[in-house]
Order: structure tokens, then C-alpha cells, then sequence
């Protein structure tokens, strides 16, 4: 239906693209603090992750982040992971079972069912035991840790004012993106991975406060990498890569779909583990202690699988590892990862995957054309994390970020985008949801324009609505609804005067019920509509999104607005009645573009039709009509 009047369509014209109020620039600040504490946090459990490691494999007090050894220990070192693991243990049961896992599941959780509130005392346990079970051993990034904690911070933060459940949630996954940007030095990679994974949003009230938070953590990191307390990035530098032909990008493509397969399996893997650990006649507080022996005897088979791996991780994109080296890697890593990550203890998915993707890209590149060792690594963890995470361009861009490599920028989009088909396809849920799923909560990861965005009031409203006039006696009313006059199942009744302005509503219930209900005096006329109307009601504008209607709806619980102009002439005008069957219209209309098939372009054949031969004998043979010729 078209605008009704001139002042209807400036209305119109004023409708934003995005929803966002001054409100928003409240949370600035706050992001901006939220970014530095996660900043600092971030790199201090990088230092006490280095603590642990040198004092359970060194026997010495050091805060640098090395690798774990099992040289000077030997059979012994197979102990310590064990040692870790009974710690962590102890901690999640006597402190908070939450500290348990990897971290990003429970940040989510805490989103969508908590109202973003973190309990203090995780912002201090979770660090202390991932800190323990990766110092120990543990086959784990300090990411998920570091992303949970941030979080924690952020939410401490906004709990201190107030705020509104989503605003808390904006500085939550601010301070779990800022930590991520201060570890890695991927700032744009980090705000992507909050807002394709954690904040369920794309919207600029939370956008833009995440993004400002990464900035100030990732000029954190700058500022102590000048200073030579951090490494400087890119994270892993790599020998320049060259774009590849177009048969290497095909071949990126095939190392996407293995990519895919290998989600596929170290989903099935990690929660296949945590199955088995759940059947175990023991408390679950023993099995951190079991998945640190498995992780003890990974270790005496390739000692590089264990801790953080960062060296390693560098070793494969450098090209320094060769085939056979890295089909160990994979095994082990496969193997202990998952197996200690389904015992319940505390450590991220972000650089194990690294890992393991390198290791894939790597055993496949003798088979692949137009790169070395070091670019397949690199495309194979670009794979492995899209189909991992469900998060593509995340994994492009923190692929580019960590080594600098922009000529393999159609390589890495091509295998990342594979694998995440592939990854949906074969499984209902991602090892980030899957976890969640398991605590009974759903998480929907499409974001897509919501119907009631696209669509205005004018277009969905019933114009030609029953009406009445104050007047009009109650019995007429009923005995219309009952023989559904004009509108069946109508059941808002506006009340107008003689210039159709609105003066009041009147419900289907109330009319029908309203039987001893409105009394009059004895010889006086029967109750009229005006006796029974609602005054000043609630109603709706034309060019309103369907959006602000429903919310409307549910605030106030009612089914069914007036339609009213809001022109100084003739203020409050009728123009319809917009009711809940009304907005499920915009649903209807999506599912007919998402369903409904049809060949809009017919193509013809340039050729004449037969018109005789076997054509013509068949046509006569059937005693029917031959379909025409397309």
C-alpha cells in the first residue's frame, strides 16, 4: 500500500538502517577500560603459563613462555601432565566447576543464559588452572583461557554500573576479543571472531565498542613489544608467499574439504572422550588426572605436541618440519588433545587447531601444485579453523594476520569457505555449540535481516478493518462479530468519530462478554460503545518496521494495534488495524522466496517443431496432445 500523505512518507524517509541511540556512546568508555585490563590480564597469563612450565619441567623460576621438555625428567615427565590435571581437579571442585573446558562454550553460555554475568571468583580460577594445565603439559592454547577471563573482566566491569543485559554483554565479548588481540596481535581477527562467534549481534551499539576495544589492547601489545616484553607481530613470520594460479586455488578448494572432514572428526573425537570419561565409575574430579597420563605418554612420543606449541606452530609455517614429523604431530596431538579436552580440564581449542591444521596443509603439499610446505601449512589452518569454528572469515583474517601472507588471500578464502559448507553439512552443531547443546541451550549462529526489519506497517496491515461509533449500541456490535461482519476474526473494534478519528478500542471479549457488564439505567437505551471503550489506546504509524510494533506487542501484551496517521490536520486518522497474524506475513513472505521455485526465463529451442514423422505418430499414437517444445 502506498504512504497515505506527505508527512507519512518524510516519516518514512527518516527510518534508520540500524537501530542504535546516543545510549550506545555510554559503553565507549567503558570498552576502552575493559580493553586495557583484558590487555593486561591476556599477557599475564601468558607469564604465569611460563611460571608453571618452567617449574614443573625445569625445576626453576622463570615467567617466559617456553616449551615443555621431557629431557631432563624422562619417564618421570609422563607424571606431570597427571600432577596438572589432579590439580585442576581439585580446584573445579572445590572452587567453581566452571573453570572446566575450554572456554569459549562457557563465555557463550554465560551470554545466552546468565545476562553476561560472571561470578568473581572465575576470573580468578579459571586463569590460575589453565595456567596449571598447560604449564603441566596440556596440549592446549591459552586463548580460550585468556578469551573466558577477558570476558570475566569485562563483565566485572559492567556489573559495577548500570547497565542493560546486552550492554553487559558488549563489554564482556569486548574484553574476550581484546584478550585475544593482545595475545596473537590479530586486532581485526579478534573483532571478527566476537562478532561471528560471541555477541550474536552485528549491530553498531556492539560492533564498534568491541572494535575500540581490541584497538587500545592491540596498542597495548604494540607498546610492550617496543619495549621487548612481547614478541612483536605477525605472531609466526613466514618467507613471502606468491599468489597462487588458478590450479593452486582449486587445490586450496580439496585441502577445504579435508579441512572440513578433520572438523568432522575432532568434534566427534573431543565429545566421543567426554562420553567415555562420563561413564567412568570415578568422580569427575579424577578425570583431569586420567587425560594428563594420556597427554604424558603423547609426550614421550613427540614432546612438541605438548603446551601451547607456539614454536612449533612456527616451525610448520616456516617449512622446517618435514611429511613424516608432521603425520606424528597430527596423530599425537589428535590423540591427547581431545582425549584430555573430554576429561573436563581447563585450556583452548584456538592453538591446537593452529596445529593441527598446519600439520594437515603440510602432509598434503607434495601432492599439491604451485606452493611449498610452509604456504599449504598455512592454508591448512585457515581450513581447519573455518570448519572447526563455523567462523570463515575469521579464519581467513587471522590466517593473514598471524604471517602477513596477503597474496594467499584467494587461496585461504577458497579452502575456508569449503570447509564450513562441508563442516555444516556434516554436523548439527560445531565443538563450541555442541557443548552448550549439552547444558539444554540452543544457540542459532545465522544471522540474516529479520523480516520485521524489512518490512514497514503500511504494507502488512488490514486496511477496511470493522469499526464502530461511540454510539453504537453493544448488542449490534456482538451480533456482528458473531456472524463475522466485514472482518472474521477481528478482534480489536476502533472506535471512531464522524472524521474517522480514533477515539478509543474496543475488544472482541469484551463486547461478547459484555452481558450485566455495563448496566444503564432502567428505561434508558441499551449500553452504547462508548460506555465500554478503552481510551487513549496504544497504536502504531504506518511507516513503522514491523520490528518496533512487536516489541510494542510484547511489552504491553496486547495482539492488535490501531493504525493511525500523526499529520497535523487530522491527528490520529485510521488507516487499518495491525494485529500478530498480520506481522507473520513478513515471515510468510521469506519462506515463499527460500522455497518457492520457478523458472522465470524459458528457454526455446531456435529450431521449428516437427510436425510430423515419429512426432507426429506419437501424438497420435497416445490420443493426446505432445507437450510444447521448451
Amino acid at each position: 500500500m502506498a504512504l497515505q500523505n506527505n508527512g507519512e512518507e518524510a516519516r518514512g524517509r527518516r527510518l534508520r538502517d540500524f537501530t542504535i541511540t546516543p545510549q550506545a556512546l555510554r559503553v565507549i568508555p567503558l570498552a576502552l577500560l575493559v580493553g586495557a585490563i583484558a590487555a593486561g590480564v591476556a599477557l599475564a597469563l601468558l607469564r604465569l603459563i611460563g611460571l608453571f612450565t618452567h617449574l614443573f619441567y625445569y625445576a626453576s623460576l622463570g615467567s617466559s613462555l617456553i616449551a615443555p621438555s621431557t629431557r631432563r625428567l624422562g619417564a618421570l615427565s609422563i607424571l606431570v601432565p597427571v600432577l596438572g590435571g589432579l590439580i585442576v581437579g581439585l580446584i573445579a571442585r572445590y572452587g567453581s566447576e566452571r573453570i572446566r573446558g575450554h572456554g569459549i562454550p562457557e563465555a557463550m553460555e554465560t551470554i545466552l543464559t546468565g545476562g553476561s554475568k560472571v561470578a568473581p571468583r572465575l576470573a580468578l580460577l579459571k586463569p590460575l588452572a589453565s595456567a596449571i594445565a598447560i604449564g603441566s603439559g596440556g596440549p592446549f592454547g591459552a586463548e580460550g583461557p585468556i578469551i573466558m577471563t577477558g570476558g570475566a573482566f569485562g563483565s566485572l566491569i559492567a556489573q559495577l554500573f548500570s547497565l542493560t543485559a546486552s550492554e553487559r554483554r558488549t563489554l564482556l565479548v569486548a574484553g574476550s576479543c581484546a584478550g585475544m588481540a593482545a595475545v596473537f596481535g590479530t586486532p581485526l581477527a579478534a573483532a571478527l571472531f566476537g562478532v561471528e562467534l560471541l555477541v550474536f549481534e552485528w549491530r553498531p551499539r556492539s560492533m564498534v565498542p568491541i572494535a575500540l576495544a581490541v584497538l587500545l589492547a592491540q596498542a597495548i601489545r604494540e607498546l610492550l613489544a617496543h619495549h621487548g616484553l612481547i614478541g612483536a607481530a605477525p605472531l609466526f613470520p613466514v618467507p613471502h608467499h606468491s599468489a597462487l594460479p588458478a590450479s593452486g586455488v582449486a587445490a586450496a578448494a580439496l585441502v577445504g574439504l579435508i579441512g572440513g572432514l578433520l572438523a568432522w572428526l575432532l568434534t566427534v573425537a573431543v565429545y566421543g572422550a567426554e562420553d567415555a570419561f562420563a561413564r567412568l565409575p570415578i568422580h569427575w574430579m579424577w578425570w583431569p588426572a586420567l587425560g594428563g597420563l594420556v597427554v604424558g605418554l603423547g609426550g614421550m612420543v613427540d614432546q612438541r605436541a605438548l603446551g601451547v606449541g607456539y614454536p612449533t606452530i612456527g616451525a610448520a609455517l616456516a617449512g622446517h618440519l618435514g611429511v613424516s614429523t608432521l603425520v606424528t604431530l597430527l596423530v599425537v596431538k589428535l590423540v591427547i588433545w581431545s582425549l584430555s579436552l573430554g576429561s573436563g580440564t581447563s585450556g583452548g581449542i584456538l592453538a591446537p587447531l593452529l596445529m593441527m591444521g598446519g600439520a594437515l596443509g603440510g602432509i598434503l603439499s607434495p601432492l599439491l601444485p604451485g606452493g611449498g610446505l610452509s604456504t599449504w601449512a598455512l592454508i591448512g589452518i585457515a581450513a581447519t579453523l573455518a570448519g572447526v569454528t563455523r567462523s570463515p572469515f575469521t579464519a581467513v583474517v587471522f590466517a593473514l594476520e598471524l604471517t602477513g601472507s596477503i597474496d594467499l588471500l584467494p587461496a585461504l578464502l577458497a579452502a575456508s569457505a569449503i570447509a564450513h559448507l562441508l563442516s555444516t553439512l556434516l554436523l548439527g552443531r560445531s565443538i563450541l555449540t555442541e557443548k552448550v547443546a549439552r547444558r539444554g541451550f540452543h544457540v542459532m549462529r545465522e544471522y540474516a535481516v529479520d523480516p520485521l526489519e524489512a518490512l514497514i506497517v503500511s504494507e502488512v496491515m488490514t486496511s477496511e478493518p470493522l469499526t464502530t461509533t461511540p454510539e453504537c449500541p453493544l448488542a449490534k456490535l456482538r451480533e456482528q462479530l458473531l456472524r463475522g461482519v466485514q472482518a472474521p476474526g477481528q478482534r480489536l473494534i476502533p472506535v471512531l468519530d464522524r472524521q474517522r478519528r480514533l477515539l478509543g478500542i474496543l475488544t472482541a471479549s469484551s463486547i461478547l462478554h459484555s452481558d450485566g457488564e455495563v448496566q444503564a439505567p432502567d428505561p434508558a437505551p441499551a449500553p452504547r460503545a462508548k460506555q465500554l471503550m478503552l481510551r487513549s489506546p496504544l497504536t502504531a504509524r504506518p511507516t513503522e518496521s514491523l520490528r518496533a510494533v512487536a516489541e510494542r506487542m510484547a511489552q504491553h501484551r496486547i495482539g492488535a494495534l490501531p493504525v493511525v496517521s500523526g499529520e497535523p490536520a487530522g491527528a490520529g486518522r485510521l488507516l487499518g488495524i495491525v494485529s500478530v497474524f498480520d506481522l507473520l506475513a513478513a515471515r510468510e513472505r521469506m519462506l515463499a522466496e527460500e522455497r518457492h521455485r520457478e523458472r522465470v526465463i524459458a528457454l526455446r529451442s531456435p529450431l521449428p517443431r516437427a510436425r510430423n514423422g515419429r512426432g507426429a505418430a506419437a501424438r497420435c499414437a497416445g490420443g493426446a496432445k505432445a507437450p510444447p517444445a521448451r
